[in-house]
């Protein structure tokens, strides 16, 4: 089932020569947004998506597992269980 969604109508306000529009605190609240949104060009509107942290590279991930030394000793018996 789809979640019930709920329309709200806010006015488009003068900033410099672009418009905005003003976000109740609540919905910052509830969407968890910060400093800065998403926008989503959509076929029938726009979707506003809080900011994600990038992705991390392959290569940042490697450096990442470098770094903390970890102690991969117990691996090897895990390695010799017979389990497949």
């Amino acid at each position: 089932m789809g979640r019930a969604s709920t329309t709200r109508t806010v006015k488009l306000v003068a900033i410099g020569n672009s418009r905005g529009i003003r976000l109740p605190k609540v919905l910052l609240r509830k969407y968890g947004w910060g400093e800065s949104v998403v926008v989503e060009e959509a076929e029938d509107g726009l979707i506003l998506r809080r900011e994600t942290e990038p992705r991390t590279s392959w290569e940042d991930t490697y450096r990442a597992m470098a770094a903390e030394a970890e102690d991969w000793s117990d691996f090897d018996v895990t390695i010799a269980d017979g389990l497949d």
